[in-house]
């Protein structure tokens, strides 16, 4: 099945669904018709028997995600205590979802990605893979993604990565080293390898899989509850008013970016 921003197929003999993102010449940037799409994408799986392990992966070869579509009108309300993010939703562990999930990367991961690759079980990659944050450089706090990320790599990695914004990416084989990346591929060899993990996963007695996934994630939820919990406080804090933030966004950096 395909919608407006994603397509979903589903191998009926092997058990596994690949879930793409579908928005390459956007760099699979998630808007709010996507974030949708996305939240009644897993809990539609949640009742497909028919899937027993899925793979989430990106169109083209530029990126698997941008994060937040930059063009996305958020409407939010006007008390600081009810402010709205639109992507805390988009998982599979927000949307009650506990069947394994892949995370196949080429390209380009950064900022709102990781709500996605963050509840993920694990990622597989390939050697154009680059991950960044480019939140402080917008003049915005990273919270949700740091608190997610924070679970998947060692905190001095998560730390440089979030306050070098983006005058620094993490390349594929650092994302390995650090465990951010379990395994990685040849250029375009990220979404078969990602495949045949799940194709595995899916041959395994369900409920064991499924109860090994909810135990496994149990392990980090306590973290996670009290980051986000303070999250809400601190972009209200730190961030800066959208039109500085747009100013920041379209004012190119001297000097580029290194990858480490």
């Amino acid at each position: 099945m395909s919608g407006g921003t994603l397509r979903v197929s589903t191998d009926k003999d092997t058990g596994v669904a690949v879930v793409t993102l579908d928005r390459p010449r956007k760099l699979n940037a998630i808007d709010l018709t996507m974030a949708a799409e996305l939240s009644e994408t897993w809990r539609a799986l949640r009742f497909d028997d028919s899937v027993r392990a899925v793979v989430l992966t990106g169109a083209g070869e530029r990126a698997f995600s941008t994060g937040l579509d930059r063009d996305a009108v958020v409407p939010q309300p006007s008390s600081p205590y009810m402010q709205d993010d639109p992507l805390i939703g988009i998982g599979p562990k927000a949307n009650d979802l506990w069947k394994p999930v892949i995370a196949a990367v080429s390209g380009m991961a950064c900022g709102g990605a990781f709500y996605l690759l963050g509840e993920s079980d694990f990622v597989v990659a390939d050697t154009t893979a680059n991950f960044f944050d480019p939140h402080t450089t917008y003049g915005m706090v990273s919270a949700y993604e740091s608190v997610l990320i924070a679970q998947r790599m060692p905190y001095g990695d998560v730390a440089r990565m979030v306050l070098m914004g983006n005058a620094e990416r993490i390349g594929a084989e650092r994302a390995h080293a650090v465990g951010l990346v379990s395994e990685l591929t040849e250029p375009g060899g990220a979404l078969a390898a990602a495949v045949r993990c799940a194709t595995v996963i899916a041959r395994y007695p369900t409920e064991a899989v499924q109860g090994s996934v909810r135990a496994l994630w149990a392990a980090k939820e306590a973290a996670r509850e009290r980051g986000f919990a303070q999250a809400p406080h601190l972009i209200a804090l730190g961030n800066l008013p959208g039109e500085r933030q747009a100013e920041l966004f379209t004012a190119r950096r001297p000097g580029g970016f290194r990858t480490r």
